[in-house]
């Protein structure tokens, strides 16, 4: 089952109608039938100071939303983007899916970055999406940022059947190692034998690549770091399997989960 996968590597600012801008001019680029990539805060902007979150006007985010998912549906792709979205009369960090036939699937960061501890709020689920496609649906997951730290999280979404795991990220750290993010992301999508698309802003201190790692640990093709550009990669989904999760020792250790479970 073939994909095509888009991987935008461009900044994401505290404004919203230079952001969709920015995702109107990377969804020129793409041909019907895409999946497309987008980073952490896309749609709202994003940054370690969250202060301009003060400021920020939750009619105009939500409008933002409605605006891509015309956008996808207007070019018959794909979108995952993230954004700071309202919630519950505060704010959440959400990766986004725009499905060609319209609207949109929401995923909350359950695993908030210290700076966003007391700013945002958190999500407690860990939802798959299904991407539409010719030859049947393609079950995905979602995470964003930090969460590359913690791979109980992503082995859930692999025993949830997913096949492609979506990463957006907001990564420019001059405090974070050279190597370790890209490290984490080979580890993610090798040990579920599952495809990684990651998606990182275009910065000048970006610590973690966007780039295509495959279910062996290959990576497919990386962006250069620092500038803005776009990745397409057309990937086969029938290389994705269990092997190795089927060897898990559960009469020793048992991670729980609820397949499905949106």
């Amino acid at each position: 089952m073939q994909m095509s996968i888009v991987i935008a590597q461009v900044p994401a600012v505290w404004n919203v109608d230079a952001n969709l801008g920015t995702v109107r001019e990377v969804l020129g680029r793409t041909r019907p039938g895409d999946v497309v990539v987008l980073p952490e805060g896309m749609l709202s902007g994003y940054g370690e100071d969250l202060t301009p979150l003060d400021t920020l006007d939750p009619a105009e985010v939500d409008h933002a939303v409605t605006r891509v998912a015309r956008l996808a549906a207007g070019k018959r792709v794909q979108v995952f983007c993230g954004s700071l979205l309202p919630w519950n009369g505060g704010w959440c960090n959400a990766g986004l899916f725009f499905p060609a036939e319209g609207d949109h699937q929401v995923y909350r960061k359950i695993n908030l970055a210290m700076n966003e501890r007391g700013r945002l709020l958190a999500g407690d689920r860990l939802p798959t999406v299904d991407i539409p496609h010719p030859q049947g649906k393609i079950t995905a997951g979602v995470q964003l940022c930090r969460e590359i730290r913690f791979p109980e999280q992503w082995q859930h979404l692999a025993a949830a059947e997913a096949r492609l795991f979506v990463y957006l990220t907001n990564a420019a750290n001059t405090r974070e190692p050279e190597g370790v993010w890209r490290s984490h992301l080979i580890s993610r999508a090798a040990e579920n034998q599952r495809f990684l698309a990651s998606s990182n802003i275009a910065h000048p201190d970006q610590h973690c690549p966007s780039m295509l790692v495959s279910p062996r640990g290959e990576v497919l093709g990386e962006l250069p770091a620092g500038r803005s550009d776009v990745l397409r990669h057309t990937i086969d989904l029938d290389e994705t399997g269990s092997w190795y999760l089927d060897q898990r020792r559960q009469d020793v250790l048992s991670l729980d989960y609820h397949p499905r479970d949106l």
